[in-house]
């Protein structure tokens, strides 16, 4: 008896294309010629948001009912693969239409969603994610900030907020806050005990603290959150009290937005080293006709078209809602290797550039600079072996 089987396509659906290529030259003619400039200023590009804006970037991960056009986090992941290739602080603003918000959309109430979803899409409103602390980075469950029933008068079941959140990006920019605390025993290490919240910039208590002096990814504020018993309405609880697993589910599915800035930054840089070695003039020939240097350039090119399909499989995974404990080690997979790969890919560039690289005259020394951020943000490339190795002992990752 035959056999028949479906067809099994590569290809992006004709519009993830037709938005890779309006992203492609947007980042070409925008994008490209403030890179450097960006870098060096350390200032907040506004006219990249609102060159982003304009081409409706913004609500890309969100559905179409919330103002957002329903690419998904798929389209998103295309979207900043082709921003990475010129300045990871620009895709860094793309990535936060997303990580503040993953909460919301998994758990978030609907008066929520209506009320700071919207907003994002169309850019009238900006948020940040808050979960790391000083003595609570990788190990989450440390965190120090407390939030504990307001018993004042008309308290109405909320909640009182204070601790300080470090290394969060666009701190001095957002609008409003997804912000994890403690709502159990302070000395705790249940997930139990851990909660979301929704804070607003405008509340009384909220500042923002120190901003920090990044080696790399100017231009985008990465600082501290400072919460000074800030009252939070229970309207404003994401899920439920005792929902830190929405972290978790939050940060899985941002895996492959990760990955897609690592293999923007590879991308970028393996394609500006290939076209000068193409023409540094050495040895009789070009720094080309090298076997050497030919060997380094593939070695590159396979890891970044190996990286590219654990990527969009694991963006493709996470917009079916497969980011689950079983779906974790291909997610974690996307992360670790794109990311890897761009701090290899930005190494080979500089050498392939050699003195030239190192010096600010080439973008190789910036995404050098910036590619180290990508293996220590949204978990570790440590946490990510962990987390692929405990899928395999498990048996989620299995090969029979």
């Amino acid at each position: 008896m035959p056999l028949t089987f479906g067809p099994v396509d590569f290809d992006l659906p004709p519009e993830l294309a037709d938005l890779q290529q309006s992203v492609r030259k947007l980042a070409q003619d925008k994008v490209k010629p403030r890179a450097r400039q960006i870098d060096s200023s350390g200032a907040y590009p506004d006219d990249l948001f609102e060159a982003f804006r304009g081409a409706d970037l913004l609500g890309l991960c969100l559905p179409t009912e919330l103002g957002g056009s329903g690419a998904g986090i798929l389209g998103l992941t295309v979207a900043i693969e082709e921003v990475a290739k010129y300045s990871n602080a620009a895709a860094l603003m793309l990535l936060l239409t997303r990580l503040p918000v993953g909460p919301v959309l998994i758990a978030g109430s609907d008066d929520q969603k209506q009320r700071y979803l919207p907003g994002i899409a169309s850019g009238e409103l900006r948020a940040a994610f808050g979960l790391s602390e000083a003595v609570a980075g990788s190990d989450v469950a440390g965190m120090r900030t407390r939030a504990v029933p307001d018993t004042t008068s008309g308290g109405r079941g909320g909640w009182v907020l204070t601790g300080t959140k470090c290394w969060m990006s666009g701190v001095s920019e957002a609008d409003w806050y997804t912000v994890f605390a403690k709502t159990g025993d302070p000395a705790s290490r249940r997930h139990e005990d851990i909660t979301a919240f929704i804070v607003e910039r405008t509340s009384a208590g909220v500042s923002v603290g120190r901003t920090d002096h990044k080696m790399g990814v100017k231009g985008v504020d990465t600082g501290e959150l400072v919460l000074d018993e800030v009252r939070v309405p229970a309207a404003n609880v994401i899920g439920e009290v005792g929902g830190f697993r929405l972290a978790m589910l939050g940060l899985n599915a941002m895996r492959p937005i990760v990955a897609a800035r690592g293999i923007g930054l590879a991308e970028g840089a393996l394609m500006y080293a290939t076209e000068y070695v193409q023409q540094r003039q050495a040895f009789g020939g070009t720094i080309a006709d090298l076997q050497g240097i030919q060997w380094e350039i593939a070695k590159v090119a396979v890891d970044i078209e190996a990286a590219r399909l654990l990527t969009y499989r694991a963006a493709w995974l996470a917009d079916q809602g497969k980011f689950t404990k079983e779906y974790v080690p291909y997610l974690s997979m996307a992360k670790y290797h794109a990311t890897e790969l761009a701090v290899r890919a930005s190494g080979l560039a500089v050498q392939l550039l050699g003195a030239a690289g190192y010096m600010e005259d080439h973008p190789t020394e910036q995404w050098y600079r910036d590619a180290r951020q990508l293996t220590i943000v949204e978990g570790t490339s440590e946490v990510q072996l962990g987390l692929i190795a405990r899928g395999v002992l498990a048996r989620d990752l299995w090969w029979d």
